[in-house]
């Protein structure tokens, strides 16, 4: 049996771009080592896992769809909670949270400049309590961060009030049963007395909380129960460790790991070469990728393509090993967030095909075909 080394590039699909020459960031990019795990491997496309009511996929969707958890989908909130070992007991609704700017009533930018220290703007909402709700608010990854709300007659039935765009103005939080309209209103109610405070030090910079992903906890089965293998994660973003933690998978701390192009790629590859060790299946996942397709930055994107690719030179020579590489979903540079486009999936150590480069292209003529997001680890592990 092989050892699986499972890789997602967060957001690799994409459109072609003119200034690249009618090219993809994937396709313009010199991936000597991706390629040559084409030409001795396989290729196919990924139709990203969605929730019927989702527009287009998510990145809690996509990873939930991809582990073949759909059934199981807690929302996004407690995956955040669990990767950043934030408490979660019985009751508790756990939120995503975007520290955001607001100027008249109209949001500037969604990620604040994608600020990063926000320790004290934190500190200074902890003391928020609600009609006998209180609100836990704790730092994730740049300008992330996850609040539980705890008290009595809670419910994560209940909308967000980002609209994921800027230029308008924040959404109402709307209760979606009955049960959920007190978790509604002091939803409303904080959100409204955190704007004041964070006006108060903060200005015009950090000073709105956008809130989605309402969840509550529920233990479920884990990987290993489901197939039969020893899985860790290295990850850098929040929901990416939550939601292996959450499946039971072990998750390998990699300090200087971020959800960003500055984490460190050696320190991570590193790790993954250690946990091969140990483990049967390694999911490593890397953000960047779609970090630079929400900003447009389809350079960086290219040339972050590139960097990763480097990291797969030792990889490929070790014979007990299958190397799968692909998106949880498409984010198109231009579009500047999700779409519904299909992701390229690279799969290496079992077979050819005669496909020659890794690209959104050369996948439609792959071996694999178009496989669904919530079906292709049973085709991984079937090959």
């Amino acid at each position: 049996m092989k050892k699986i080394l499972f890789t997602i590039l967060d957001g690799l699909g994409d459109r072609e771009i003119a200034s690249l020459n009618g090219m993809t960031p994937l396709e313009s990019a010199k991936t000597p080592n991706f390629d040559y795990m084409v030409t001795n491997g396989v290729l196919g496309l990924v139709e990203p896992f969605k929730f019927l009511n989702e527009k287009h996929p998510t990145s809690e969707g996509t990873h939930i769809g991809l582990f073949g958890y759909k059934d199981y989908f807690l929302g996004r909130g407690p995956y955040e909670a669990a990767g950043i070992n934030m408490p979660l007991y019985k009751g508790d609704v756990a939120l995503r949270v975007n520290f955001a700017t607001i100027e008249n009533g109209i949001i500037l930018d969604r990620r604040a400049g994608r600020i990063k220290e926000t320790e004290p703007l934190i500190k200074a909402l902890l003391q928020i309590e609600i009609k006998g709700v209180k609100f836990d608010l704790k730092r994730s990854n740049g300008h992330r961060a996850v609040l539980v709300l705890r008290g009595e007659n809670l419910s994560p039935e209940v909308t967000s009030n980002d609209s994921g765009k800027e230029g308008e103005a924040p959404l109402k939080i709307v209760a979606m049963s009955e049960k959920a309209n007190f978790t509604a209103n002091i939803l409303n109610e904080y959100v409204e007395k955190a704007h004041q405070i964070l006006n108060n030090i903060n200005g015009n910079k950090a000073n709105y909380l956008l809130l989605r992903g309402a969840g509550q906890f529920e233990p479920i089965y884990s990987f290993k129960e489901k197939y039969g293998r020893d899985a860790a994660c290295i990850a850098g973003g929040g929901l990416y460790k939550g939601i292996a933690k959450m499946i039971g998978m072990d998750v390998i701390d990699v300090k200087s790991a971020t959800a960003d192009i500055d984490t460190d790629l050696w320190d991570k590859f590193e790790a993954v070469s250690k946990a091969l060790e140990k483990y049967d299946f390694v999911f490593l996942h890397i953000k960047g990728t779609d970090v630079c397709s929400h900003d447009g930055r389809y350079e960086d994107k290219k040339k972050f393509i590139e960097e990763i690719d480097t990291y797969f030179k030792k990889l490929i020579k070790r014979e007990d090993l299958l190397i799968v590489v692909t998106g949880d979903h498409s984010t198109p540079c231009e579009l500047k967030e999700h779409s519904l486009d299909l992701v390229p999936v690279l799969i290496y150590g079992n077979g050819k095909d005669g496909t020659t480069s890794f690209s959104e292209k050369e996948a439609k003529k792959g071996s694999l075909g178009i496989i669904k997001g919530e079906k292709l680890l049973d085709k991984i592990l079937n090959i």
